[in-house]
């Protein structure tokens, strides 16, 4: 699924039987759960949610807008309101938020034999019956028992007789990752979750805890990088130009695009300001687009490492100045090295040395500045919250386009003069 295109998503997802469909679209994640719904008509919208278990359920509603989620809770049946509204009023990233309600809980004198029949009749609700819960008439946990100790006891004996009154338990408030981590340290299928009176109100499964530690852990990498409002500000602006309308992605990319343009115009205007020297030496317009194509690919190489960079905490936002001392001196050792070489190739092939010296020093001092500009300018964008994946290679090619043939053509007037 996760692999279609939307049409085909939609397509291939109305050709899935009832069952199959609901399990599929449990195991998606929220953004595609939305592009689905989308492509639904209202009562299937409907439907959908009211199949959905009450945990998944509210995972979703929180991803969608007020209004949505204001609407599809009203269209609920007074049961399944009731559910959402429970798991809703708890604090987000807390066990009763990620909690189902959907568990066996059986009562302390049933008989082995009546525990069973009552799992046969209620199993199809409930979301695992591998661990069963003992309370007593108000719902207060009293013990635990596992499926196979049921079904290996003997049919007459009472479940208090053969239940674990230790009970690992959680409470209502209790942060989403302790509980995950509990699940998974101690290699349990799913944990109670019980309120303030010891009352059982619902248990969170393995599977949820395995989510809930991704997100967790990947939450993590990036505090401890200081970018977990990066990841989340990035991610949606890359779901926009992805997968966003024609009009939102214009309204992007299309302002940068313009400014291109216009610093396109201005690379004309100084071009025609050298026009003399270009009339008189025509070989000077044969480097034009190596010095602005290597200045433009040195840019492009920076500006995409500090991205990669940032994202994954390589870069440390408040040492910079650092990282942008270290990448200069970088373009300055490559800008060196490559006007060298081309600078004796112009000499060489031109016949005139101080060409050569014009193009070696301008492909040097272009190279640093590109390279300079490549850390500077998606820095400069990230800080004022400008989306940097679609501003910065625009930016950066504008200004390195029109300084880098300044540059060119002032040289090429100083060491060349004499020719003019």
């Amino acid at each position: 699924m996760r692999e279609l295109s939307s049409e085909e998503q939609a397509i291939v997802y109305r050709l899935l039987s009832k069952d199959k469909a609901l399990l599929v679209f449990e195991q998606l994640d929220t953004q595609l759960q939305q592009k689905l719904l989308s492509s639904f008509t209202e009562d299937k919208v409907i439907e959908m949610i009211s199949e959905l278990a009450p945990d998944d359920r509210v995972r979703l509603l929180d991803e969608l807008p007020a209004k949505v989620t204001k609407k599809l809770i009203a269209s609920l049946s007074p049961e399944e309101r009731k559910e959402t509204a429970l798991l809703m009023g708890y604090e987000e990233e807390t066990a009763g938020r990620i909690m189902t309600t959907e568990y066996v809980r059986l009562k302390r004198s049933y008989t082995a034999s009546e525990a069973l029949e009552n799992i046969r009749i209620h199993a199809q609700d409930k979301e695992t019956i591998y661990t069963i819960y003992i309370t007593d008439d108000s719902r207060k946990l009293e013990g635990v028992l596992s499926l196979r100790e049921l079904v290996m006891a003997s049919p007459e004996i009472k479940l208090e007789d053969i239940m674990h009154k230790k009970v690992i338990k959680v409470a209502t408030d209790t942060d989403q990752e302790e509980v995950a981590r509990t699940l998974q340290e101690l290699d349990l299928l799913a944990l109670p979750v019980v309120d303030k009176e010891n009352r059982l109100v619902g248990i969170i499964t393995i599977d949820d805890a395995m989510d809930i530690l991704e997100e967790e852990t990947t939450e993590d990498i990036f505090d401890k990088a200081g970018l977990a409002d990066l990841n989340r500000k990035e991610s949606d602006r890359s779901e926009r130009l992805v997968n966003g309308s024609v009009l939102q992605i214009w309204k992007v990319r299309l302002p940068f695009l313009i400014i291109t343009m216009l610093g396109g115009l201005m690379a004309g205007v100084v071009i025609e300001s050298f026009e003399e020297a270009l009339e008189a030496i025509a070989a000077v317009a044969i480097f034009i687009p190596v010095i602005m194509d290597m200045g433009g690919n040195a840019g492009t190489q920076s500006s995409t490492i500090f991205a990669r960079g940032l994202i994954l905490g390589h870069i440390n936002t408040k040492k910079f100045l650092k990282h942008l001392g270290k990448e200069t001196f970088v373009g300055l050792s490559m800008g060196v090295l490559v006007g060298v070489v081309t600078g004796i190739i112009a000499s060489v092939w031109q016949g005139i040395p101080e060409l050569g010296i014009a193009v070696g020093l301008a492909l040097a001092i272009t190279m640093t500045l590109a390279t300079a500009l490549g850390f500077f300018i998606p820095y400069a964008l990230f800080k004022l919250g400008i989306d940097q994946a679609a501003g910065a290679d625009p930016i950066i090619t504008t200004i390195k386009d029109i300084s880098g043939l300044l540059i060119y053509f002032v040289l090429v007037t100083q060491f060349l003069g004499y020719l003019l």
